[in-house]
């Protein structure tokens, strides 16, 4: 089956080629270091990891190298680094400059990986590639398309015939409808920085222009073209990004003579309960504060997962509790499978072929990353009670991050189901089974059977109660494990 992706340069959906098999390489834009990470900030994350981890499945885990940047030259940086330093902090602007970008690093790093998001192949900061910015700032205005004006440089964006073609607006609409800067160094409004001046009061480096920094847009650039060469397979970021950052970066890139991308990937924006998230109105959080609420991170991965990365995702209560009750019936389906899943002990699955993923959700998943349409499986082989499926079901998880090495089981599992070690295990194995021939039944509108298996259990001296997130059972006194022979 081969990996269908919508190219938004194209705007059609097309199939997957990589360059080089043995090679496959993606780019995608990462966060800003100066603050947490907002609940949106993880939506791009969740949706590249599950296509750098198709991608490592298909092509081989060698085979992929995924980039993600850390921006740490900015001004909301500068910004709050100057706070800090008219508070009181010891140490130079430079140096609370990098102690911030640390610390909030090591914070992105830790709610990214509670989200059992993988660390990227290699993640570049901004700040380790000021040599190549300032060589492509210099091929561009050796070449005609950038110059240089009060310890500026700019590019010149009407030098580029195609600027617009990724968003599908004229250079005259982008100006009718956008907030451009108008300044006395600028040629025309549209030309964008790719150098700016420096104070003395701000972090910079020495360059042909004097005392400055990059702008945004080069640095994503300089730093693809460092790490994965002239061209290569993906690009990809939120919507947001689509113009002017992805815009600048092609024009830039295709002008200093780079392939660049082949494909571009753009997830939609985040909602909170129907609507667009803001302090303002006071429906604004970060991931650590659903983590300190108490929310797993598998959790917060499933609801984002449950929608089509190219819609708008809505993040709501409703949904996080439904997603909480399918994750604890779903691990307590394994818990009552496989001993070592409900030991924790998740290392055998890792490398184990018997866990393979369902081939229906793959063929899902490589359809434009149909999360949606995969975690719809899951329930399908959720619902299935044969070995088969069970390894299916556990399989079809770890690839679509649900089950992870840190994964907490105990945290999304019912207190009442599983093995508990009061009982010989075959027998607390024989009550699961017997639940879930039920819920076939039932499923299946065959009630005599459902009922037959009921009366069963309570003959036998097993007490069952049904809940929106599954039954729930419990031993009564007088209980005869002999009674439940023949039930199944």
């Amino acid at each position: 089956m081969t990996i269908q992706l919508y190219n938004t340069a194209t705007r059609r959906k097309e199939v997957f080629e990589p360059l080089d098999p043995d090679n496959v390489r993606m780019y995608v834009c990462g966060p800003t270091v100066y603050d947490r990470a907002h609940l949106g900030n993880a939506r791009p994350v969740l949706v590249f990891d599950v296509l750098f981890r198709l991608l490592r499945h298909v092509y081989g885990e060698d085979a992929v190298t995924y980039v993600r940047n850390f921006t740490d030259v900015d001004d909301k940086i500068n910004a709050t680094a100057l706070a800090r330093k008219e508070a009181g902090a010891p140490g130079t602007l430079e140096e609370l400059v990098a102690e911030r970008s640390d610390e909030t690093i090591e914070w992105y790093h830790a709610d990214m990986d509670a989200l059992g998001a993988l660390r990227p192949t290699k993640e570049p900061r901004a700040t380790q590639y000021i040599a190549q910015m300032v060589a492509m700032i210099e091929d561009l205005l050796g070449k005609g398309f950038a110059y240089a004006k009060d310890g500026h440089v700019l590019f010149r964006v009407r030098e580029y015939d195609k600027y617009g073609a990724l968003s599908g607006r004229s250079v005259d609409d982008m100006i009718a409808g956008a907030r451009v800067e108008v300044a006395p160094y600028k040629e025309d409004p549209m030309d964008f920085v790719l150098w700016k001046p420096s104070d003395d009061d701000l972090p910079g480096w020495d360059s042909p222009w004097g005392r400055g920094r990059p702008g945004w847009h080069i640095e994503c650039s300089a730093m693809a073209y460092d790490l994965l060469g002239d061209t290569f397979d993906i690009h990809g970021g939120g919507n947001d990004l689509q113009f002017p950052h992805h815009e600048n970066e092609i024009a830039q890139s295709k002008c200093a003579g780079h392939g660049f991308a082949k494909v571009w990937m753009h997830n939609e924006m985040l909602q909170v309960e129907g609507k667009k998230m803001s302090k303002s109105l006071g429906n604004f959080f970060t991931v650590r504060d659903l983590l300190d609420q108490g929310v797993p991170g598998e959790v917060i991965r499933f609801v984002m997962l449950s929608t089509h990365y190219r819609k708008p995702m809505d993040w709501t209560e409703k949904k996080r509790a439904e997603a909480e009750a399918t994750l604890r019936k779903w691990y307590d389906h394994l818990k009552a499978s496989h001993l070592h899943f409900s030991e924790g002990n998740l290392e055998l699955y890792q490398s184990s072929d018997a866990y393979a993923p369902d081939q229906e959700f793959l063929r899902l998943l490589k359809d434009d990353l149909n999360t949606a349409g995969a975690i719809s499986r899951l329930h399908e082989l959720a619902k299935e009670s044969g070995s088969s499926s069970i390894n299916a079901l556990l399989g079809s998880m770890i690839l679509l991050g649900l089950v992870g090495p840190k994964t907490d089981i105990d945290l999304l599992s019912f207190s009442g189901v599983g093995w508990t070690g009061e009982y010989p295990r075959h027998v607390e194995d024989l009550i699961n089974d017997l639940l879930f021939a039920r819920q076939k039944a039932r499923r299946e509108k065959d009630f005599a059977r459902a009922d037959e298996i009921r009366n069963g259990l309570k003959e036998a001296g097993v007490a069952v109660e049904d809940s929106v997130e599954g039954p729930h059972w419990n031993i009564l006194p007088g209980f005869d494990s002999s009674k439940l022979e023949g039930l199944l």
